[in-house]
């Protein structure tokens, strides 16, 4: 089989490498491109462990002469490193041919022997070093954005604070893990006393200071669903927490909703310190409402958002898996209980023909 170049692999190269898999006597194989033919140039025995023989591949190598070098690995030794060496220095077409034909080479003698290929443009891309860090790179995750790395950065202190692997706002919880504890302000304590013993829709709003870690009461005041959104910062980061008075389910009850607001323009410094505080923070704001006596519950998902404005009715609803009620509606003049009904009565067929 040819390449798009016409170049093929040589009944020599076939056999050399054919001894070479079963004979585990051979190191190296040097292959070249001679007249129209793939063909194997020179063959070296190992005399130590693949990094010592690495780094005499270089004294078989020319400066501006492209070759093809086939590697046996140590571990498996049943296994082959390809290496393309075509020099800066070589001519543009041998560049080019060498180019074209590598995948010729590995197919025609057998893709499943090759581990892995280098392609080396100096003889210091050759060497015990260069292929170590070769490994390294092969292995190495790939690289993320700066925009990742944060988000990776958050995710992380909220797993450590919360002992467990971060779900989001529509994780099913059963208990909240513990975090890392807050000191509260007599205000921000007051607030959530005063929002467990309204019956209105109510918004507090905690803020932490990151010198003393400290909650902080931003804002207490009565917010109708449809204008929570705004009340929320829209640049900073913060814990709110909405007493919504709803009648979506059946019964209708008043909710207070955590609610996680993190901006993406807020500094990474202080979305980690908000991630790791937040699981307690809900924590205690259920102890302070449970210790006061409010009939008001905490929700049992908690709302998360990089974006404050999207929270509006239609937002909490989808968030909180709320569905409307389903009760039966009597009909107009039918009595929703006692009435008899009548079985489907199935229409007769058409009557046979004479």
């Amino acid at each position: 089989m040819s390449a798009p170049t016409g170049i093929a692999v040589s009944p020599e190269l076939s056999s050399a490498f054919s001894d070479a898999v079963e004979s585990n006597g051979t190191r190296f194989l040097k292959i070249s491109i001679e007249n129209e033919s793939l063909v194997p140039s020179k063959t070296i025995a190992p005399s130590g462990t693949l990094e010592e023989d690495l780094d005499r591949l270089v004294d078989i190598l020319e400066d501006d002469a492209p070759a093809y070098i086939l590697v046996r690995l140590d571990d498996p030794p049943t296994e082959w490193l390809a290496i393309y060496y075509v020099p800066d220095s070589a001519k543009v077409r041998d560049k080019m041919l060498y180019a074209a034909t590598r995948t010729t080479l590995t197919k025609n003698l057998g893709s499943a022997h090759f581990k892995d290929n280098i392609f080396a443009t100096s003889k210091e891309d050759i060497g015990a070093e260069a292929y170590a860090r070769h490994k390294r790179h092969v292995a190495a995750p790939p690289p993320m954005s700066a925009r990742e790395k944060e988000m990776e950065a958050v995710k992380a202190a909220e797993r450590e604070a919360g002992g467990r692997n971060y779900e989001g706002s529509r994780a099913r919880q059963s208990h909240v893990g513990q975090g890392v504890g807050m000191k509260w302000t007599d205000e921000a304590l007051e607030a959530i006393r005063q929002l467990g013993a309204t019956e209105d829709s109510r918004l507090v709003v905690l803020s932490i200071d990151p010198a003393t870690e400290t909650l902080l009461l931003t804002t207490a005041q009565e917010t109708d669903v449809s204008s929570l959104g705004r009340s929320l910062p829209a640049s900073d980061p913060a814990y709110a927490f909405f007493a919504w008075p709803q009648n979506i389910t059946s019964p209708p009850r008043r909710d207070v909703i955590p609610i996680y607001s993190c901006p993406s323009a807020s500094p990474v410094r202080h979305r980690m310190l908000y991630s790791s505080a937040v699981l307690s923070v809900v924590r205690e704001v259920k102890e302070h409402l449970s210790s006061s006596g409010s009939s008001s519950t905490v929700a049992l998902r908690k709302v998360e958002t990089s974006d404050p404005s999207e929270i509006n009715e239609r937002f909490l609803i989808a968030e909180l898996g709320l569905s409307p009620s389903d009760a039966p509606t009597a009909t107009a003049g039918v009595s929703a209980e006692g009435s008899d009904k009548k079985p489907f009565a199935r229409p007769k067929g058409p009557g046979r023909r004479r």
